[in-house]
C-alpha cells in the first residue's frame, strides 16, 4: 500500500489538524485587517524566472530546493517556495503602482524539497503580510506591530523573542561586502564548500551557513554595524525608537542577516525554544530592491511570513468546533420530517447530524461518539403532539419541546 500513501514530506489535514489551521488563519486574517492589509492570494506556480531572478542562482532554494518542471507548452514552471515575489509580480503585473501603498495579507502552500522535520515540510503552509511602496521606517514599525498581535492573539507572544538587525542601505552593504571578502578569503583553507562558493557572489550568506568550521569563522567576522552610515543609522534609530513607542521588546543580533541583495535596513525574526531547539516562528525585513530587480521600477518593500505548522503546534489544541445536535428519527414519517427540520435548524447556524439507522440505543450511541450537545428523538407520538424529545447529553434529562420553538430552544443552549 506504499502507493497509497502521502508523499514523504506531505500531511493530510484531517479535522482535528484542519481546526488548528484554520484558528492561525482565521486569527491573522481578522488581526490583520485591523492594520489595513486585505486578503489575497497568488497561484501555486510561477514562471521559473519569478523565484530563480529574485532569489538568486546560488542559493540553495534554487539550487536545491525548488519543484520546477517543464510544462506540455514548453514553459519552465515552479512550485512557489515563498510568496514575496508572488506578490511582488501581481503588484507589477497588475499595474497596482498606482494604488501604493498596497497592503496584502496571504495564506496558502508553499513547497521546497528538504529534508522534513519537525514544523518542517515539504509542502508547507505560511501566512504573510507585504507592505508595498512606503520607504519610512514607519512601515517596518507597522508590519512587524501586526506581527506581534497576530502573535498575542494566538496567545504566543510570550513565548517568541524578537531579534532586529539592520541591514543598512546598498551604500552600507557595499562596504560590508569587501570587508567581508577579505576577511574569509584569509581563511578560504576552513570554508565549506558552500561557503567557498558564495564567497564573491553571496558573501554575506556564509554568515547563515549551518556547518560548523564557518559558524566558528563567523564569531570573529566583521559585523555589519561597524560599517553604516548616517542614513542607516538614522533609519535604523527611527524604527526601534518605534518599537519603543509601542512597547514592543526587542533583541539587537547583529549576526542576524539576509543574504540577498534585494534586502536593506531592517531584518527581524521571532523565535521560539518552546519546541525544544531555538526556532524561527515568523520572519521578515525590507526588501526595496526586489521589484527593481524583477524589472519594475524601483519600489519599497517590507513584510514578513510565518509556517502555520509552527504557529498550529505552539498554540496547542485550537479551540473546539462547536458541538452537535443530532436528529434521531424512529419511523418513516419521521425520517422524511427530520430532514425538514434538520435544514431549518441549519438555517439558523446549528451544526445538524442525523443518526441514519439502527434502533434507538444504535442511533443514541452515534450521538455520543459525535459528541452530540443534545439529540432531537422524533417517534410516532412526538410528531401526533407536534413536538420533539430534547435529550440534553451533558446531564441526561429529556423534555419535550414544541417543533415551532425548537430553533429557539436550541440556539440559547446549544
Amino acid at each position: 500500500m506504499a502507493d497509497l500513501q502521502p508523499v514523504r514530506g506531505t500531511h493530510d489535514l484531517l479535522p482535528e489538524d484542519m481546526r488548528g489551521h484554520r484558528h492561525v488563519t482565521d486569527t491573522a486574517r481578522h488581526v490583520a485587517l485591523r492594520y489595513g492589509f486585505e486578503e489575497m492570494a497568488t497561484p501555486i506556480f510561477e514562471f521559473t524566472n519569478v523565484f530563480a531572478r529574485t532569489l538568486g542562482d546560488t542559493s540553495d532554494v534554487v539550487t536545491k530546493e525548488m519543484y520546477t518542471f517543464e510544462d506540455r507548452g514548453g514553459d519552465s514552471i515552479t512550485l512557489r517556495p515563498e510568496n514575496t515575489a508572488g506578490v511582488a509580480r501581481a503588484y507589477m503585473s497588475n499595474g497596482l503602482a498606482q494604488h501604493a501603498p498596497c497592503k496584502f495579507f496571504y495564506n496558502g502552500p508553499m513547497f521546497r524539497y528538504e529534508r522534513p522535520q519537525k514544523g518542517r515540510l515539504r509542502q508547507f503552509h505560511q501566512i504573510g503580510v507585504e507592505l508595498i511602496g512606503p520607504a519610512q521606517p514607519q512601515a517596518d514599525v507597522e508590519v512587524i506591530a501586526c506581527g506581534v498581535a497576530i502573535l498575542k492573539g494566538l496567545d504566543l507572544y510570550k513565548e517568541t523573542t524578537l531579534e532586529l538587525n539592520t541591514l543598512g542601505d546598498p551604500e552600507s552593504r557595499d562596504a560590508y561586502r569587501t570587508v567581508l571578502v577579505d576577511y574569509f578569503s584569509g581563511h578560504k583553507d576552513k570554508l565549506s564548500e558552500d561557503s567557498l562558493n558564495r564567497l564573491e557572489r553571496n558573501p554575506l550568506r556564509i554568515l547563515d551557513s549551518k556547518d560548523e568550521g564557518d559558524r566558528e569563522l563567523v564569531k570573529n567576522a566583521p559585523v555589519f554595524s561597524d560599517y553604516l552610515n548616517e542614513a542607516s543609522r538614522d533609519f535604523f534609530k527611527a524604527l526601534t525608537d518605534g518599537l519603543t513607542a509601542l512597547d514592543i521588546a526587542y533583541e539587537w543580533n547583529p549576526r542576524l542577516v539576509r543574504g540577498l541583495d534585494y534586502y536593506c535596513h531592517t531584518a527581524f525574526e521571532f523565535t521560539t525554544t518552546a519546541l525544544g531547539a531555538q526556532g524561527t516562528v515568523m520572519a521578515g525585513g525590507r526588501y526595496d530592491g526586489l521589484i527593481g530587480q524583477m524589472g519594475g521600477q524601483p519600489t519599497p518593500g517590507v513584510g514578513w511570513a510565518a509556517g502555520i505548522e509552527r504557529l498550529s503546534m505552539l498554540a496547542g489544541n485550537a479551540p473546539a468546533a462547536k458541538r452537535p445536535v443530532v436528529i434521531v428519527p424512529m419511523g418513516g414519517e419521521a425520517e422524511v420530517k427530520a430532514l425538514r427540520i434538520a435544514e431549518d435548524l441549519r438555517a439558523e447556524d446549528l451544526r445538524v447530524e442525523m443518526a441514519y439507522s439502527g434502533n434507538m440505543k444504535k442511533r443514541m450511541k452515534h450521538a455520543n461518539k459525535v459528541n452530540a450537545r443534545f439529540a432531537v428523538v422524533l417517534g410516532d407520538d412526538e410528531l401526533a403532539k407536534g413536538v420533539a424529545g430534547l435529550k440534553d447529553l451533558d446531564s441526561g434529562k429529556q423534555q419535550e419541546v414544541p417543533l415551532a420553538n425548537l430553533a429557539q430552544v436550541l440556539a440559547e443552549n446549544a
